[in-house]
């Protein structure tokens, strides 16, 4: 843990340094980036937090953010249900989303793109064996009675983001971890904490924690993290393997409507929590959308999850 800390202060430092101190985290009320915020401000106090008011965060995560010193509220143009009806919804993962949005737009061009090879199946990769970004178990979605696509995390989060760096030049410092996705790990591998050279340079300086960092870091350095988490406790793993650190509320906060990762998750998943933690808002998911919902419920329904 305390290698851990001392080289992402390092890398924080040079990011500050490189740009002249004009550097802000990207603040979403999480405990990731809580974590993060505290670790810069433990060096630079006046290091600015932005935060991306999408009108998609849990009740609990606004009010958190709103109690934070020094805090931008940014406002995307679109809100999540116009984003929705016009690209689709955001479902298994960014990249099989983009894949189903693309296949169909091949379907009309007569082209095929390696996104819908990768979809189809038929993707091969340098040695001639199937890609490891097959996803040819989704393609079943290229038929589903809705649009499907991933921009909403553009329009909502990063579109208010480089708008507010174009106007003042600060670069963004972000939470993210190399753990948490493939694409994730590949960008760190290839450009290190800080993305210096990048077309849109960016820092993240906790790619190489793990979820259990995070925790075991709020829980050393006693740091307030919003309640929608529940208490940190320790969890004893099976077979005799110890113990690990959880959460007894929301695993990880995000986006409440998005379904990215839902068939992924254990039973109650984030819907069937929601319906009895926050039950109105739940309603306004699952209703259909001629009804002023967003119709959540024909979508995992689609897709088989229960919600």
């Amino acid at each position: 843990m305390e290698i851990k800390i001392r080289k992402t202060q390092q890398r924080i430092q040079e990011w500050y340094e490189a740009w002249n101190g004009n550097i802000h985290v990207s603040f979403s009320g999480g405990k990731d980036s809580t974590v993060l915020l505290h670790i810069a401000r433990g060096l630079y106090p006046d290091i600015r937090a932005v935060f991306a008011d999408t009108g998609l965060e849990y009740p609990e995560i606004r009010s958190f953010v709103k109690g934070t010193e020094n805090v931008t509220w940014l406002k995307p143009k679109y809100s999540f249900k116009e984003v929705i009806s016009k690209y689709g919804y955001p479902v298994i993962s960014k990249e099989v989303a983009d894949a189903v949005h693309q296949y169909r737009l091949d379907l009309i061009s007569g082209k095929e793109s390696q996104r819908a090879k990768m979809l189809k199946g038929t993707a091969l990769d340098k040695q001639g064996r199937i890609s490891l970004y097959d996803k040819s178990k989704w393609l079943f979605l290229v038929d589903a009675p809705f649009k499907v696509d991933a921009k909403c995390c553009y329009h909502m989060k990063k579109a208010p983001f480089h708008r507010f760096e174009r106007m003042t030049g600060s670069k963004c410092m972000i939470a993210t971890m190399a753990v948490e996705s493939r694409l994730r790990e590949t960008a760190w591998l290839k450009n290190g904490c800080n993305a210096f050279e990048a077309k849109e340079p960016k820092s993240t300086p906790m790619s190489f924690w793990k979820e259990e960092d995070v925790l075991q870091y709020i829980r050393i350095f006693e740091v307030p993290y919003a309640p929608v988490y529940g208490e940190i406790v320790e969890k004893e793993l099976p077979r005799g393997r110890g113990c690990k650190l959880v959460t007894t509320g929301l695993e990880r906060s995000g986006c409440m409507f998005c379904m990215l990762g839902i068939h992924l998750e254990k039973e109650p998943n984030r819907f069937q929590r929601m319906k009895l933690t926050h039950p109105t808002i739940y309603e306004y998911c699952m209703r259909d959308v001629e009804l002023g919902g967003l119709g959540l419920n024909k979508v995992l329904d689609y897709i088989g999850v229960n919600y």
